[in-house]
């Protein structure tokens, strides 16, 4: 094959991948197999590698294979702001109000759309092509990601309708609670730590080192903002509609509003459809419409006065505390534990809730055997909010901090200006794994294979109780533990 050839097989694989991978993550429609696509993919690779074809827009660019030691800072050149919240219906018609008094009118309109629980990303495109993929970082700046973003299937590495020079597009990028699931067995599995939740997951994805790994998480992502150079007076939902033909994934859930009430209508709404969505939502997002109020309204130091999120209330349940254990910490801080009969909370079954300290168990009243209320904080952490009966015959003892660790039996001290209880033993098992484990993180040395569940055999079987225990061991130190074969060792 001469280069010519090639030019024109490589122009014919990407036009292929490109219709496949709309098929697939826009249409969910697949119009082939993944081991066609992958041969595809190869194919197109190879040919770009050989003849020098690459291009920033390629679909071979989502395969990832970029290293990078750290992430460089970009300005924003528009703030991400952040959104004031609100949890009430009185608090949005006061939200209303002030938009009344400050247009001193009320010819605008609304725009509701689900808020995503998720990663804040801004996207910069120049002649169509996608050039930057940066986070929000504190508004003002955030981190160049764009190697990783462009491994994301849902963002479109050209546009399709070049319609500026420089287009930013901001969205959120996700991930779905089943595929969260997935990959958490999965790395539970392997031994490693699990994230505790879809949001955690998808932000540790997207600051990884390797695009390559990146690249093989589902990261999801959906567009939800547009800024063109020289251009305003579109309306929100106009930039809604614009995006879906640009090429980017729009959240189907959203809802022009002539008042508030229409508002509150598509808030009910949601609420009676959020937990079959197959990704997290907390809440609704609710916009003025028209972009010419938008610089009416105009923005406090933190957040734009023409937008707020309304965020759903946390979901509780009751239940039972059967025990109070105590946990130990890295640096050695004791936290007690409320262990609960199992219950079912917010998409998955609750058997543990932090009590955080002895001085918020006393707070609380909190007691073996007392019926609870519990709810997740953020949709996240379990945590007990009230006793449900405190008043009843037989209660159990009040919870006393024992004087001693319960790891170790070394005596606990609690110093004066803190609430917490901690272990000083340098040598107490839960705090060598721990320290293990953060030594071996990502963050750290970022040792691959050596999760929570290894270093818990090594820790167990007394051939590590320091970092330094690490470079010694041998292969066939390794063998004999569980999980843990000839080429795992």
């Amino acid at each position: 094959m001469n280069k010519d050839e090639a030019v024109k097989r490589v122009d014919e694989l990407r036009e292929l991948l490109i219709k496949a991978n709309d098929a697939y993550y826009q249409e969910a429609e697949p119009i082939m197999s993944d081991r066609e696509y992958d041969e595809l993919m190869d194919e197109l690779i190879d040919l770009e590698e050989k003849f020098g074809l690459q291009t920033p827009d390629s679909p071979s660019a989502r395969v990832g294979g970029t290293i990078t030691k750290e992430f460089p800072t970009v300005e924003h050149p528009v703030r991400l702001m952040s959104l004031s919240n609100t949890y009430s219906r009185e608090e949005l018609d006061d939200f209303d109000k002030r938009v009344q008094n400050i247009l001193g009118h009320t010819n605008y309109e609304y725009v509701a759309e689900l808020k995503f629980d998720g990663m804040a990303l801004r996207l910069r495109y120049e002649n169509g092509v996608l050039a930057i993929g940066a986070t929000r970082g504190d508004g003002r700046q955030g981190d160049d990601i764009t190697a990783n973003v462009k491994t994301i299937r849902d963002i479109p590495l050209k546009l399709k309708n070049d319609i500026a020079n420089v287009v930013e597009v901001r969205g959120e990028a996700y991930m779905e609670r089943k595929a969260f699931a997935d990959l958490n067995k999965q790395r539970e599995d392997q031994g490693e730590s699990v994230f505790a939740n879809p949001r955690n997951f998808t932000a540790g994805t997207l600051k990884m080192q390797d695009s390559g790994i990146v690249a093989k998480r589902p990261v999801r992502f959906f567009a939800y903002d547009l800024l063109i150079d020289g251009q305003n007076g579109e309306t929100q939902y106009e930039k809604l509609q614009k995006l879906s033909g640009m090429g980017f994934r729009v959240c189907e859930h959203y809802k022009k509003c002539a008042d508030i009430n229409e508002v509150h209508d598509f808030i009910e709404e949601v609420g009676k459809i959020r937990k079959d969505l197959p990704y997290d939502t907390d809440g609704v997002v609710v916009k003025v419409n028209q972009d010419e109020y938008r610089d009416i309204l105009g923005s406090t130091s933190k957040a734009p006065r023409w937008a707020i999120a309304y965020k759903f209330e946390a979901e509780q349940a009751e239940t039972t505390i059967n025990d109070i254990t105590l946990q130990v910490g890295r640096l050695g801080t004791i936290t007690p534990v409320a262990e609960l009969e199992p219950v079912f909370l917010a998409g998955t079954t609750v058997k543990r809730a932090s009590l955080h300290n002895e001085d918020e168990i006393h707070r609380k009243d909190i007691r073996v055997g007392d019926r609870v209320l519990i709810e997740k904080a953020g949709e996240i952490i379990p945590q007990v909010v009230s006793v449900v009966n405190p008043d009843r015959k037989g209660r159990s003892e009040p919870f006393e901090m024992p004087g001693v660790c319960p790891a170790c039996h070394e005596k606990l001290v609690r110093l004066e200006d803190e609430v917490a209880w901690r272990c000083i033993n340098p040598s107490c098992p839960p705090q060598v794994r721990i320290r293990i484990e953060h030594f071996a993180s990502r963050d750290a040395l970022d040792i691959e294979g050596l999760g929570s569940a290894i270093v818990d055999e090594l820790v167990s079987n007394e051939l590590v109780s320091n970092y330094t225990d690490l470079y010694e061991l041998k292969a066939e130190d390794l063998t004999p533990l569980e999980r843990m074969g000839d080429k795992s060792a």
